[in-house]
């Protein structure tokens, strides 16, 4: 894919999330690896009406800002050190959902456990512990935690995070993530078994 129509399917997704209600307005970022370069949303624009030509360029080498006109989001640092331990992983999406970030500020877990397509898409789902926002602190905390093969984690009192081979996977693991903290959520007042051990097994050795 060449690198404008990369950028505009960032700007798409983007889109996406806002649309989805998965993020505010201003809030959250989405990136994806071009060879030694990563691509991402800006800061302090609307998400919503993102365009190719909003979206910056960094190198994964030294995190210099390719695209100088373009402000970068403040959460560059840790996209740019998943993808550093992460060679499999081409997309990263951050955002704010409303139920998956009252469980990072929670002491209780999301169970993806109770349908078979969150425990397949996403696993267990580790909580990366607090870090302020836009941080090397942050950045070293997640990049650690991603280099142990999750690809869905909560940031504590911050929100979500989900990695893909590519911008579909990432976005559809974010869409899951929410999917599984609200059926947890409405799960308290129904009751609800969840998967057996063994159907976890199976569908663990499907992926």
């Amino acid at each position: 894919m060449e690198i404008t129509e990369l950028k505009a399917s960032v700007a798409s997704f983007m889109k996406r999330c806002y649309d989805r209600a998965l993020t505010t307005a201003t809030g959250g970022n989405i990136s994806v690896r071009y060879g030694s370069r990563m691509l991402i949303t800006p800061s302090g624009k609307d998400k919503a009406s993102l365009h190719a030509d909003d979206i910056a360029e960094v190198s994964l080498d030294d995190g210099r800002n390719l695209t100088p006109t373009l402000r970068l989001s403040i959460e560059s640092g840790m996209h740019r050190a998943i993808y550093l331990s992460r060679p499999d992983i081409s997309a990263v999406v951050h955002c704010h959902p409303v139920f998956s970030s009252l469980f990072s500020a929670s002491d209780e877990r999301i169970d993806t456990a109770l349908i078979a397509e969150s425990w397949y898409l996403l696993d267990e789902v580790e909580c990366v512990p607090y870090a302020l926002m836009g941080t090397e602190d942050l950045a070293r905390r997640v990049s650690a935690a991603a280099s142990g093969g999750g690809n869905a984690f909560l940031l504590e009192n911050h929100g979500a995070l989900a990695l893909g081979s590519d911008l579909l996977s990432a976005f559809d693991r974010m869409e899951c993530l929410e999917q599984a903290a609200k059926l947890t959520y409405l799960s308290r007042g129904v009751g609800t078994a969840g998967l057996p051990p063994e159907e976890k097994a199976r569908i663990s050795a499907m992926r």
